[in-house]
Order: C-alpha cells, then sequence, then structure tokens
C-alpha cells in the first residue's frame, strides 16, 4: 500500500471509532481556533488570509495532505507551525486543548483532504 493511502486508511479507521459527538465537537473546535485563517472548508482562504504575508494551508489539498503523518499534523496544532518547520502565524494550541480534543482536530483535518467515495459509510459530521 502507498503511504499516502495508508495514512488514509488509518485516519478513516481512526474516524470510524469517533463517535458523532466527539466529531461534532472536533468541527466546532476547527470553526471557532481555525476557520479565520483556514477557511470554512480547509481551503486556506479565512477572512485572516488578506492581511498574512504567510498563506495558510489548505487543508482541503488532498496530495499535500497526503504527505504529512497524523504525528506532523498534532505536532503542528499543539505546538505550533515553527515545530515543524512551517509559519511562526500558526499559534501552538497545547494549552487550549485538552490531548483527546488535539487528536480529534488531526481527524478532523483528515476528513478535509478525502475524496468523498473514500470515507463513504463512516459518520462525519
Amino acid at each position: 500500500m502507498k503511504p499516502g493511502k495508508l495514512i488514509l486508511a488509518s485516519a478513516l479507521l481512526a474516524m470510524a471509532s469517533v463517535p458523532a459527538v466527539q466529531a461534532e465537537e472536533a468541527y466546532l473546535n476547527y470553526k471557532s481556533y481555525c476557520m479565520q485563517c483556514h477557511g470554512m472548508h480547509g481551503k486556506g482562504d479565512g477572512v485572516n488570509v488578506p492581511a498574512m504575508n504567510v498563506q495558510p494551508r489548505d487543508h482541503s489539498d488532498n496530495k499535500y495532505m497526503m504527505t504529512r503523518t497524523n504525528t506532523d499534523i498534532y505536532k503542528a496544532i499543539k505546538f505550533g507551525g515553527p515545530a515543524v518547520n512551517k509559519s511562526v502565524k500558526m499559534p501552538a494550541w497545547g494549552d487550549t486543548f485538552t490531548e483527546e480534543e488535539l487528536q480529534e482536530m488531526v481527524g478532523h483535518i483528515r476528513t478535509l483532504c478525502c475524496e468523498k467515495e473514500l470515507i463513504r459509510g463512516v459518520n462525519f459530521k
């Protein structure tokens, strides 16, 4: 199995076991803390973008996102952009989210880049 497909498969399996309430909570956290820069659908087109000299990551870019491991995404959220050699404008959210919420956020971000046919049958809210 190709590395990108393996990452996707492991993310989908992890999300399949996440209750819908947790998936909804991850969406609401993304909406509250991430959408201003990453946009409503994770395309990197949030309302803050015009004032930013570094463009936020497009979480819907399947090709790029499949090159990132869940650990890469987790570290970026918990420790901020500099922890994964990305923008200093990406804040660290480790003091904001619980460990469980950080992991759920990784799962939510994975849903933004998945093709619909790859996630059929998995409850993503």
